[in-house]
């Protein structure tokens, strides 16, 4: 660690940094990194206090939750951020306003790499970032009329007609649902702290001809 380098904060250390700031801060039940909920009016500028003033000098990723179709607020975002210089890692978490539009504010000008983040999110989610420099899919195609990602969204996927003209009149086929195979990705618990333990997918190599194993 340099000697500018600010020493590690504990996660009461850091509540009390953003409090000092964003009185309206509050704590979240966590299992393992500190996390904070903080109103979405504040989150450009905490995220600035935490990168500046904190040694949160890395955004490693922007995801969001979907907590249920009937959950209000439904939808939350999540920053991640890392320092490089002392090992801390802590997330920050805000509600949308809207459940049916929702939206955070871009931070593409704080960290470059919130680009992509943003981008998926935004796919995935359905979560428009404001002043986003390029906010199109990243996975799906444009014009694909749903997120993936989303709690109403089956496990299966959706019928869909294929996005390339050609193709879909050479195959005389929409695009078929994915089978569920391959995930979800659970990691072990109990073991180890989940930041070490190594994620592995789940046994769903059951699909539409070969069936689901009994494993009672």
């Amino acid at each position: 660690m340099s000697a500018s380098a600010p020493a590690a904060a504990s996660a009461t250390d850091l509540l009390a940094a953003l409090q000092a700031k964003f009185p309206a801060a509050a704590a979240r039940p966590t299992g393992d990194h500190p996390a904070f909920k903080l109103p979405m009016a504040d989150v450009v500028a905490a995220l600035k206090f935490l990168r500046d003033e904190q040694g949160f000098d890395l955004l490693s990723d922007v995801t969001a939750v979907d907590w249920d179709v009937e959950a209000s607020p439904r939808f939350s975002v999540v920053w991640h951020l890392l320092s490089t210089t002392h090992h801390g890692y802590v997330r920050l978490v805000a509600d949308c306003a809207s459940d049916t539009e929702p939206s955070a504010p871009g931070v593409v000008s704080l960290w470059a790499g919130a680009n992509w983040h943003e981008r998926e999110t935004y796919d995935l989610m359905g979560i428009r970032f404001e002043q986003h420099p390029d906010l199109r899919r990243i996975l799906m195609w444009d014009g694909y009329p749903y997120h993936p990602l989303r709690k109403d969204f089956p496990l299966a996927g959706i019928e869909t007609s294929l996005p390339d003209i050609e193709v879909a009149e050479l195959t005389k086929t929409p695009v078929i649902p994915a089978p569920m195979m391959g995930g979800p990705f659970v990691a072990s618990t109990g073991e180890m702290n989940l930041t070490e333990a190594e994620p592995r997918a789940k046994d769903e190599s059951w699909n539409e001809r070969n069936e689901k194993p009994n494993t009672l």
